[in-house]
């Protein structure tokens, strides 16, 4: 076999691997991800154009759920602290869906090829979830910490209150509406630069 046949095969095997599923360099900063990862910002603004949840409440979400990190999993428990005994939950990819609900939202959109490590498929997600959450509960797309809380705990636990009880779920559901009102700042500065 000559050498750029064996090159073109190990090529072709690479990039069967999968897609790049780490996180951004600057997570602090809307505008380097939205420069470093174009995909990204196209599939937030195609989700804010059909469910009307904010780029930016979308991004305070989805660092709060994975960090951007397309394939992220919960970790795994141990019994008696070394026996592997499953992860904490089924959540999954960049929306950190659990999957119940990631099957709920690909019958009721009719998308059963979705995946939760495909951006596109995970922000749609986000916005068909903050959309089901503003018309059953009331909830402000644009409002991160109230989106966030029932996002966390499933629209009937918000409904129950059960985000009050949780002091430390408090803290970080007010740091996700910190960190969109931080992205929403910088995406408004970079696009008119």
């Amino acid at each position: 076999m000559n050498r750029l046949l064996k090159l073109a095969i190990v090529g072709l095997v690479a990039s069967c691997g999968g897609g790049n599923y780490s996180a951004p360099r600057e997570l602090n900063n809307a505008c380097a991800i939205a420069a470093e990862r174009p995909a990204y910002m196209r599939a937030m603004k195609r989700t804010e154009r059909k469910w009307g949840v904010p780029v930016h409440v979308q991004m305070a979400t989805m660092y709060q759920e994975s960090k951007f990190i397309g394939d992220a999993r919960t970790p795994h428990q141990f019994a008696l602290g070394v026996i592997p005994i499953g992860r904490q939950s089924s959540a999954f990819g960049y929306s950190q869906a659990l999957d119940g609900t990631w099957e709920e939202y690909q019958r009721a959109t009719r998308n059963r090829s979705a995946r939760r490590d495909n951006i596109r498929d995970a922000s749609d997600f986000m916005g068909w979830y903050m959309h089901g959450s503003q018309e059953r509960l009331g909830l402000s797309k644009h409002d991160a910490t109230s989106q966030y809380l029932a996002y966390h705990e499933g629209r009937g636990g918000f409904a129950r209150g059960s985000h009050r009880q949780k002091a430390w779920l408090m803290r970080v559901a007010a740091q996700v509406g910190q960190r969109s009102e931080m992205y929403r700042q910088q995406l408004i500065s970079c696009r008119r630069g």
